[in-house]
C-alpha cells in the first residue's frame, strides 16, 4: 500500500489513477482511506467509479463504507450494477437506504427485488414510507406514477399566505425541497399551484385563490415518461402534479427526474437504430453478445439478398472489371443518405415533430433533397470515372445510378419509419435494416443493369 498513489478527490470526473488508487486501498483493506476519500466526493461521481470497479470490488468498497456508504449513490448507478448491489445487500441495510431516499429513487432501488426480499425490505420501514413506496410500485414501469414523489405540499384555496407560511414551518412531513405549492379541494383535486417566490413576496393577510396559478398543467400517473418528459418541454415545467384516474393528487414530478427520462429515451433510440438494445457499458459479455446477434444475423440475411443482386449480373462483371471498382461507391452512397434521412425521421416521430399533419410536406421536402444530391454527385462521379477510365458511357452508367440511388434512399428512409409507426412498431428498432437493404438493392440493380445496358 505504501507504493500505490495517494487518492485525491479534488476531481470529480473518473480517472484510471483515481480507480487504481481506490482499488489498491481495497485490496489493502484501509477503511479509514476509502472512507476519506468517498466522503469528499459527490454521489453521481462516486456511482460512476463503483460502476468501473469490477463486481467484487464494487460489493468490498460498500462493505468498507459500511454505515458511511451514501445512499443516494444507489440511485445514480446504472440500472444492472443498481440490481447487483441491491440484490447482495443485506436486506437491513436496503431498508435503511430506502427509508432515507426520496420515493421514486427508492422504487428504483427494490423494484427487481426478488418479492419475498422485496416485502422484507417493506417491512423494515415506516408505515407512511411502506404506504408510498408501495403506490409508486403499483404504476407500470417507465410511467409517471413510477418517477413521482410522494412528499408534496398542498393547501386549500382558502388559507393565507400566513397560514401556509406557518403551516410550513411547523410541519414536520414536508419534502426536503420544493418550489411549488399545489393547491386542493377537500377531496384532493388540484385547483391550482403556488410559486413560492410568489408566496413570499405576498402580504401574510392575502387568499391563496387570489394568487395562485390556476393554469396548472397535471400530469394522469400511467401517462408514459415520454409524453410527460415532452410535456415538460413544450410549457418550461419545473414540477408537475401527478393525479390518479379520479383526478385527485398521488404526488409531484420535478424537473431533475424528467431531464433524466429526456436523456434516457434519446440514448433508447440511438441504441436502437445501431440494433444494440438497452445494453451498457456495464453489461458482461454473455447479454452483450445475445443483444447484438440477432440484428447481426438480419443484417446477414439483408447482405446476401444484396450479393445476390450482384450474382445476378456476375457476367457483365467478368466482361468490365471497373463495374466491380465502382458498384461499392453507388450503394455506400446510397446507404449514408438514407441514414441521414432516416435518423432525422426517426427522432421527429419520437418528439411528435412528424405525423400526419406535415408528413406529406417532410416527404416532398427529402425526396427533392435525394435528387438535388443525386443530381450533384452523378455529375461529380461521371467527371471522376471520365478521368479514371477514360470512358463517358461508364460515366452516364454510375451518374444515372447515382440519381436512382440518392433518389430510392430518401424515399425509403422517410417513408420505411413513417410505415412503421403507422402500425405500431418503433421505428428506431428495425428502420436501419429495411433502408440499407433498399439502398444496397437499389444501388447494385440500377448501376449494374445499366451497365449491361447500355455497355456491353
Amino acid at each position: 500500500m505504501d507504493d500505490a498513489p495517494p487518492i485525491d478527490p479534488g476531481d470529480a470526473a473518473p480517472s484510471l489513477a483515481r480507480v487504481t488508487s481506490l482499488r489498491a486501498a481495497l485490496t489493502s483493506g484501509n477503511a479509514a482511506e476509502i472512507k476519506n476519500f468517498c466522503r469528499e466526493i459527490k454521489a453521481p461521481d462516486l456511482a460512476d467509479m463503483i460502476e468501473l470497479l469490477a463486481p467484487d470490488e464494487r460489493m468490498a468498497l460498500i462493505q468498507q463504507l459500511g454505515a458511511d456508504f451514501d445512499p443516494e449513490v444507489l440511485s445514480e448507478l446504472d440500472p444492472s450494477v443498481r440490481d447487483q448491489i441491491s440484490e447482495a445487500l443485506p436486506n437491513a441495510v436496503l431498508a435503511k437506504a430506502v427509508s432515507e431516499l426520496d420515493t421514486d429513487d427508492a422504487a428504483y432501488v427494490i423494484e427487481n427485488l426478488e418479492e419475498s426480499d422485496k416485502q422484507d425490505v417493506l417491512s423494515q420501514i415506516s408505515t407512511s414510507d411502506r404506504a408510498a413506496l408501495e403506490r409508486n410500485l403499483e404504476y407500470p414501469e417507465e410511467t409517471a406514477g413510477r418517477l413521482m414523489q410522494t412528499d408534496f405540499v398542498a393547501v386549500p384555496p382558502f388559507w393565507t399566505v400566513g397560514q401556509v407560511i406557518d403551516h410550513m414551518r411547523e410541519a414536520v412531513d414536508l419534502p426536503d425541497t420544493f418550489s411549488d405549492i399545489i393547491v386542493v379541494d377537500p377531496s384532493y383535486r388540484v385547483l391550482g399551484s403556488l410559486d413560492l417566490s410568489r408566496l413570499l413576496r405576498s402580504k401574510r393577510h392575502i387568499g391563496v385563490e387570489s394568487i395562485m396559478d390556476r393554469e396548472r398543467h397535471v400530469v394522469l400517473a400511467t401517462a408514459d415518461q415520454e409524453q410527460m418528459a415532452r410535456q415538460f418541454e413544450r410549457y418550461d415545467l419545473k414540477s408537475a402534479p401527478v393525479v390518479d384516474e379520479n383526478k385527485r393528487l398521488v404526488g409531484v414530478v420535478t424537473v431533475d427526474d424528467v431531464v433524466e427520462v429526456i436523456e434516457e429515451e434519446t440514448e433508447e433510440d440511438l441504441r436502437l437504430l445501431a440494433g444494440v438494445g438497452d445494453e451498457s457499458m456495464t453489461d458482461s459479455v454473455l447479454p452483450t453478445f445475445k443483444g447484438r446477434f440477432l440484428w447481426l444475423l438480419v443484417n446477414l440475411g439483408t447482405a446476401v439478398l444484396a450479393s445476390s443482386v450482384i450474382a445476378l449480373f456476375d457476367a457483365s462483371i467478368k466482361e468490365m472489371v471497373a463495374l466491380a471498382v465502382l458498384m461499392p461507391i453507388v450503394a455506400s452512397m446510397g446507404g449514408n443518405a438514407g441514414t441521414q434521412t432516416m435518423t432525422v425521421a426517426v427522432r421527429a416521430l419520437a418528439t411528435h415533430d412528424l405525423g400526419p399533419v406535415n408528413a406529406s410536406r417532410v416527404i416532398v421536402r427529402e425526396i427533392s433533397v435525394g435528387l438535388i444530391n443525386g443530381i450533384l454527385f452523378a455529375i461529380i462521379m461521371a467527371l471522376v470515372v471520365v478521368f479514371w477510365f477514360g470512358t463517358g458511357k461508364l460515366g452516364l452508367v454510375i451518374g444515372a445510378a447515382m440519381i436512382c440511388n440518392l433518389f430510392a434512399a430518401a424515399l425509403a428512409g422517410i417513408l420505411i419509419p413513417l410505415v412503421l409507426h403507422h402500425f405500431g412498431y418503433d421505428p428506431a428498432v428495425a428502420s436501419g435494416v429495411f433502408v440499407t437493404t433498399v439502398t444496397d438493392v437499389v444501388g447494385f440493380f440500377a448501376f449494374l443493369g445499366l451497365a449491361t445496358l447500355v455497355l456491353l
